[in-house]
């Protein structure tokens, strides 16, 4: 095959990866990709504390934990705020808040006011995701969603490929001007947000003179499939968390440099931006627990595999592995939240689903000193198989009773239609939605049904919803 028909080949496959999704999906993916490209505070926190300060590594570490700790704490609170006060307005407040606390840290010279800062910093940029999440699952068709969030992940990195680069630019020129350019470059995402983006929260509308109790926390928490999913990711978040824990710290002990573990975790980033697209077109019909079950055993074993490692070549092969995992797992895992969320709920499930991944980043980098510092890197590694068995296994138990993907998927089968929503069936609870959009109580809710208003890019679908969760 000649380069020009492999040309024509991979650009009819990106037009086919982006048809199709709305123009409010694209605004949306905009804003995650600018707001990426100021990544600057998270990339060069510890570089800025111990170089530019003069601060001791103990130092950065706590600094960077209570980073990690804001995030936790905001998760939640986000997700309540998603679903209360509308994506639209929690957007707002994250991001703008966001821009102020990243120029503040940049002035701030006190140990503890800078600690402080860097906390509150965290609360502020964790506190966007269960609202993006949230109204991308509003707007985007359930059929469509793998390929949505494949495609905002793949921003998400390649922002981060590209600020890492321009930033350690800026940072040698000074370390204030990474700070208020991360700082502008998130309320421009504000004022995108504001100016581009209405407000996609369904409406929640009387029906029959009543209206059903509002999802709360107790719901969540007592939702036991999706509370299993939330601790089975918080498993694969421990494996992951180590590219940037782990590894760095056991390449330095076989005798390789900073630049050595730069050139090795790169081809995370590029294979995400080359492969991200291609291999979404493969998976995005396919069935959602072969995929995570899958994707949980190779990061898994490809970390595993960094235990073998004794050449940059090896690490490299390992890196690749599991970046494949990542590829695989990340939107597959995001679209079964949203399908396993009622309407009204959503903001409250994706702040569970994104505390998971924010307590695991506090909890990796404890498991991996421990077990380098009393056992060695190599256990480490064993541990990270294991866990990857465990999730895998996990996935399997939790997920048996769940059909084929044509089902989930909104896709007609047998004469019946999926909801516009993705879900017909809430885990333990037993909500289903009718292809009219009025949400149908099980017997654990008791409640009566609410319309759930049309927003842009919902499916219209005929029929009745098929139980599936």
């Amino acid at each position: 095959m000649s380069i020009a028909a492999l040309g024509r080949s991979a650009g009819e496959s990106v037009r086919r990866s982006v048809a199709g999704l709305p123009r409010e999906f694209w605004w949306l993916w905009t804003s995650t990709l600018v707001n990426r490209l100021g990544a600057f505070v998270t990339t060069f926190m510890a570089l800025y504390l111990t170089v530019e300060r003069g601060y001791s590594a103990s130092y950065a570490g706590l600094v960077a934990a209570l980073h990690g700790l804001g995030g936790v704490v905001s998760a939640v609170g986000a997700g309540v705020m998603t679903d209360r006060l509308g994506r639209r307005p929690t957007l707002l407040i994250a991001q703008s808040s966001t821009a102020a606390s990243v120029a503040l840290l940049g002035f701030v010279q006190d140990p503890v006011g800078i600690a402080a800062v860097a906390c509150l910093v965290g609360m502020t940029s964790n506190a966007s995701r269960p609202a993006v999440q949230a109204m991308m699952a509003d707007i985007v068709k359930p059929e469509d969603r793998v390929r949505a969030f494949s495609l905002n992940y793949w921003a998400i990195n390649l922002g981060f490929a590209v600020s890492a680069g321009v930033a350690g630019f800026i940072a040698e020129y000074s370390y204030l001007a990474g700070f208020l350019g991360e700082a502008a470059l998130t309320l421009a995402c504000a004022v995108l947000i504001y100016v581009k983006l209405p407000e996609s929260r369904p409406e929640r509308v009387l029906v029959d003179g009543r209206s059903a109790p509002e999802t709360g926390m107790g719901t969540v928490l007592r939702d036991g499939r999706f509370m299993g999913v939330v601790g089975l990711s918080f498993v694969v978040a421990l494996i992951f968390q180590q590219a940037f824990v782990g590894l760095p710290v056991a390449m330095g002990a076989d005798g390789f440099s900073s630049s050595d573990f730069g050139m090795v975790i790169a081809f995370n980033g590029v294979l995400i931006v080359a492969l991200q697209i291609p291999v979404t077109r493969f998976i995005e019909h396919r069935d959602t627990r072969r995929l995570l079950i899958l994707s949980s055993a190779l990061a898994g074993y490809g970390f595993g595999l960094t235990a073998f490692a004794g050449s940059l070549a090896l690490y490299v092969l390992a890196v690749c592995v599991w970046t494949l995992a990542e590829i695989v797992n990340a939107p597959t895992q995001t679209s079964l939240v949203v399908r396993l969320s009622p309407v009204d709920g959503r903001g409250r499930y994706q702040g569970m689903y994104t505390m998971s991944w924010a307590v695991a980043g506090l909890v990796a980098p404890l498991m991996a000193g421990f077990l380098i510092d009393h056992y060695g890197a190599d256990w480490l590694w064993g541990v990270c198989a294991v866990l990857g068995s465990v999730a895998a296994g996990g996935y399997w138990l939790l997920m048996r009773a769940l059909p084929a993907d044509e089902a989930d998927l909104g896709v007609v089968v047998d004469g019946n239609a999926a909801d516009a929503n993705g879900v017909d069936g809430n885990g333990a609870d037993g909500n289903a939605e009718d292809a009219n959009g009025a949400v149908r109580s099980g017997p654990d809710k008791g409640a009566e049904p609410v319309a759930d208003a049309v927003v842009p890019g919902r499916a219209a679908v005929s029929g009745e919803a098929t139980e599936r969760l």
